[in-house]
């Protein structure tokens, strides 16, 4: 279909609807949005897929993107309309931490979604450490303090730990700082505020070497022993299990329940000169969100459209193993997940500012932002990155429509998640109180 018989259709359906709020005039009709080849990419897939994006007067084409940094580069040129980015990029990119633009959000791919890998060799010497239960099977969740004399071992022959996280201002960095820490373990600083060092690999006084390798990669390097383990998105950690190479020893979602991951980022420049297609793109993604988690059906529909190679391009059962509410740790031990991926539920999908708040704490802890800054700059910060106005009026479309109802959006939300303690270390983060949480840590910067 050409592009005038589309837009056409679009709008002789759009006028036709008795449940239509308003026809959005879309100013860029042709879309192309770059992705990283992860489960969580889910949302794009299913839009377009589904037809959701059409449904908003959108030709949408998907990229697979190298890695990270080419992805936000090419977001940034304008080579891209925009992208399935890391929660921690959008962020990163604003205040200047390893590039500089304005990158902003209206919404939250999903929750949860990421494990951290060991090698069968590292596994084993934690193993001996972790409580069994009756069944003889570890006790979830597993502290890294399991982890900490091998650490130390590797530290006192001068040849430390080298685990893989996927991008400075990852989630996965985030994540897998939070549970060495919470085990005793320094991850290391990008910054000393006593001497003024930076360190740009972000090792300094670490008790441990993080190393950035991009998703896909993460096995094969894990194989080949240049890493000892990783933090990273599914398929990837499920594939260590198939290949038996190593073992997950804990999941996102229990180092911090419901915990954002992914976000579609674009610039702010692009925002401004085209408010329509953001609010359409938006409602498109809104609608794949709850699609995905309507029902398992769905979730096993989906799998097979990842499983294709312009996708994720992973084996369906691998993808499967995490995708359908379940979860496999050691071979055969498969324990059932519900929230393992979640994509609509819990507001999942809601550009929630406190969640912004805890990535610019943990940017704060470790370095990356140096300086003392109030809890006001934190918070202006975010609502600067983070536009929950968007999605509540893409929100308040759909409701009008019918595809939505009041209950499944927040609406007149300050932007705060209640203050909660599911963390693994059972410290209670509050949004609105930024600098009394990083005061709490007893590594990190203060």
């Amino acid at each position: 279909m050409n592009r005038i018989a589309f837009n056409l259709t679009a709008l002789t359906a759009t006028f036709a609807s008795p449940l239509c709020a308003e026809l959005l005039l879309v100013e860029k009709p042709d879309l192309k949005l770059g992705f990283i080849k992860l489960t969580d990419c889910a949302p794009l897939v299913i839009a377009k897929e589904k037809g959701f994006f059409e449904d908003e007067g959108l030709l949408v084409e998907l990229e697979a993107q190298a890695n990270w940094k080419v992805l936000l580069d090419r977001v940034i040129t304008g080579e891209l309309d925009g992208a399935h980015m890391l929660a921690g990029q959008p962020i990163g990119a604003t205040i200047g931490f390893g590039t500089q633009a304005h990158v902003v959000t209206a919404y939250s791919l999903d929750y949860n979604g990421n494990a951290i890998t060991m090698s069968n060799a590292i596994w084993e010497q934690m193993k001996a450490l972790v409580p069994k239960d009756t069944d003889g099977k570890p006790v979830h969740p597993i502290s890294a303090t399991a982890l900490k004399p091998a650490v130390e071992a590797a530290k006192a022959k001068g040849a430390p730990l080298n685990i893989g996280m996927v991008f400075p201002v990852s989630t996965h960095n985030y994540e897998l700082r939070y549970w060495l820490a919470a085990g005793g373990i320094n991850p290391g600083y990008y910054f000393d505020p006593a001497t003024k060092e930076e360190n740009i690999p972000g090792v300094l006084n670490g008790d441990v070497i993080l190393s950035v390798t991009p998703p896909p990669q993460m096995p094969s390097t894990l194989e080949a022993g240049t890493i000892v383990g990783y933090c990273v998105g599914e398929p990837w950690n499920q594939q260590a299990v198939l290949k038996k190479i190593g073992v997950p020893v804990t999941t996102n979602y229990d180092i911090w329940k419901n915990n954002p991951e992914k976000v579609l980022g674009v610039t702010k420049t692009w925002a401004d000169a085209n408010p329509q297609t953001w609010l359409a793109m938006t409602k498109a993604l809104i609608r794949a969100g709850k699609w995905l988690d309507a029902s398992m059906d769905n979730r096993r529909e989906a799998v097979k459209l990842l499983a294709l190679p312009n996708y994720v391009g992973a084996d369906e059962a691998v993808i499967a193993n995490s995708m359908t509410g379940t979860f496999e740790f050691e071979p055969g031990d498969k324990r059932e997940m519900p929230d393992f991926n979640v994509f609509f539920r819990h507001y999942a999908s809601y550009p929630w500012y406190s969640d912004c708040v805890w990535f610019l704490t943990q940017m704060a802890r470790w370095g990356q932002i140096t300086g003392q800054k109030t809890d006001e700059w934190f918070i202006e910060t975010a609502k600067s990155i983070y536009h929950p106005e968007v999605y509540e009026k893409a929100a308040r479309m759909l409701v009008e429509e019918g595809h939505l109802t009041e209950s499944e959006v927040p609406f007149g939300s300050d932007g705060f998640r209640p203050p909660s303690s599911e963390f693994i270390d059972g410290k209670t983060y509050d949004g609105r109180q930024p600098n009394a949480y990083l005061q709490s840590f007893e590594i990190g910067l203060k």
